[in-house]
């Protein structure tokens, strides 16, 4: 796969668009035509993953709340796209459909992942690229080429590119992607896609305290509305309209100063015109929800549970793990909050200290019991908790880091410290749905996936019609494309359409 280096040009020079990140992204999506039967079988799983997770959190507050913004923008002719959970019958202008699928998917964080350079959901990028789809017409096919086209994207810039370190929200390579998807969906130009890649990553550009202290809905919502701007970009782009450029390399651009500044290169790989694009098969999803990070210490936690430890007898833990993880979701942070019974749902999915001490407690996880309030109050856990502690360690951050793929490791080891000075230990180089894991997740658990958490909401003749229609992806005409969504039962949506509810009308 050729390898682009990118970097800020010189002080008064012009840099050719064809030398342009942003161009050769553009070129990769108009070029776009391959689909492969292992490739299209992992788009089908994406689409069920998300759907499963979505509809388990669709009368949340902040999934509800986005609907309920969404409601307030009914296509005028019908032809819009469609909320997840809603009757087909009604439909909405892409981009608020998108903002509210992309929130329903995003609120249990428990669809898929990518960690390389920066972290990734490259999942995110489906709900606009289907409300798009939907609203346009577009195949099945259409839609599985887009979808490809975004994970290429997507997984490229975060294996190239690190924004984190800068303190920048990862949704910044995420709305380029979710532009070149929706370029190759609806057959647009290589101008036009360039055109749209600039302007999304010109907007999409914000801080990670989204990320950081008390994590609120915003964690839901900032993924959304990336794809929320990337489809008002294209918009903008079809109309012959010009965004900021070079945004990467421009002298006042990204890499000049918000990344690593105008002496720094990154080098980025971008699949030649026409060929195929498999990215999206080094995605992997999560089993249980909670950060990706966290994975792998929820299936030691269980193994811990088997060892029937005496916990009052437990001196500390001490979780050895990546940089990544001991400073983003372990003590690293020096964050308070992640030790705070009290914190959001969305703050504990970030503390690896409150996983492990739940998962082991309990031996099992729940997205919606293991994070209630009345749960992280409980006085043994709260003990077990405030004794764990994480330490970064050189193999496990170079494992992380990893350039193969399949050498790459997102684990940890685990020393329960006793107070006789025993020790216990555990380890797991990688959560076990991982595709390097002890049971890597396959169709049918993505199939059974959909229907423990949907069980209590929808029909199974419901469940049954979406599968199938995931099952024919590649065969799909508009028509079904419009039909791509789990609906359940009007009574099971709480109060979508109470007065004074909609937006702002």
């Amino acid at each position: 796969m050729p390898s682009i280096i990118v970097k800020t040009h010189a002080e008064g020079a012009v840099l050719p668009k064809e030398e342009q990140l942003s161009w050769q992204i553009a070129t990769m999506a108009a070029f776009n035509r391959t689909l492969e039967s292992d490739v299209l079988e992992m788009i089908g799983n994406r689409i069920i993953d998300n759907a499963a997770v979505a509809i388990a959190a669709i009368n949340r507050d902040p999934v509800r709340h986005a609907r309920l913004l969404a409601m307030g923008y009914p296509h005028p002719t019908g032809d819009g796209g469609k909320l997840f959970g809603i009757t087909n019958e009604r439909s909405f202008h892409c981009e608020w459909a998108a903002l509210a699928n992309g929130v329903a998917v995003r609120e249990l964080d428990m669809h898929d992942c990518y960690l390389a350079a920066d972290y990734s959901h490259p999942g995110d990028t489906i709900p606009g690229l289907l409300a798009v789809a939907q609203q346009t017409g577009r195949s099945g096919r259409d839609l599985a080429l887009g979808i490809l086209t975004a994970y290429e994207t997507q997984m490229a810039l975060v294996t190239g590119m690190c924004l984190h370190e800068h303190k920048i929200d990862h949704v910044a390579h995420l709305a380029p992607a979710v532009a070149a998807g929706i370029g190759t969906l609806l057959h647009l130009s290589q101008n036009e896609i360039y055109q749209a890649v600039n302007q999304s990553v010109h907007l999409a550009c914000s801080t990670r305290q989204s990320r950081k202290g008390d994590i609120t809905s915003w964690k839901a919502y900032a993924p959304a509305q990336a794809n929320k701007i990337a489809i008002e970009a294209v918009g903008r782009a079809r109309l012959g309209e010009k965004a900021p450029s070079p945004i990467y390399e421009g002298r006042d651009g990204v890499i000049a100063w918000l990344l690593s500044g105008p002496d720094v290169e990154y080098t980025v790989s971008i699949p030649s015109p026409g060929a195929p694009l498999r990215a999206i098969l080094q995605s992997y999803t999560k089993e249980h929800s909670a950060e990706y990070q966290a994975q792998a210490l929820i299936d030691i936690g269980f193994a811990l549970k088997s060892k029937n430890i005496e916990f009052n007898e437990i001196k500390e833990v001490i979780i050895r793990t990546s940089h990544h993880t001991h400073n983003v979701i372990g003590t690293g942070a020096n964050d308070p909050q992640k030790m705070d019974p009290d914190a959001s749902r969305e703050t504990l999915d970030h503390s690896a200290m409150y996983i492990l001490a739940v998962a082991w407690e309990d031996g099992n996880w729940h997205h919606v019991n293991s994070y209630l309030p009345e749960r992280s109050n409980r006085p043994s856990t709260i003990r077990l908790w405030h004794k764990i502690r994480t330490e970064e360690t050189t193999t496990w951050t170079e494992a992380y880091h990893h350039q193969d793929p399949k050498e790459k490791k997102f684990g940890a080891d685990v020393d329960v410290i006793m107070r006789d000075g025993s020790c216990v230990s555990e380890s797991l180089d990688n959560p076990n749905a991982h595709s390097s894991g002890a049971r890597p997740f396959q169709r049918k658990n993505y199939v059974e996936k959909l229907n423990t958490l949907v069980a209590d909401l929808a029909h199974k003749d419901e469940i049954t019609h979406f599968l199938q229609l995931v099952e024919e992806l590649e065969e799909l005409s508009a028509a079904q494309i419009k039909e791509l969504n789990i609906v359940i039962p009007s009574e099971k949506l709480l109060d979508d359409d109470a007065p004074g509810r909609v937006g702002i009308l």
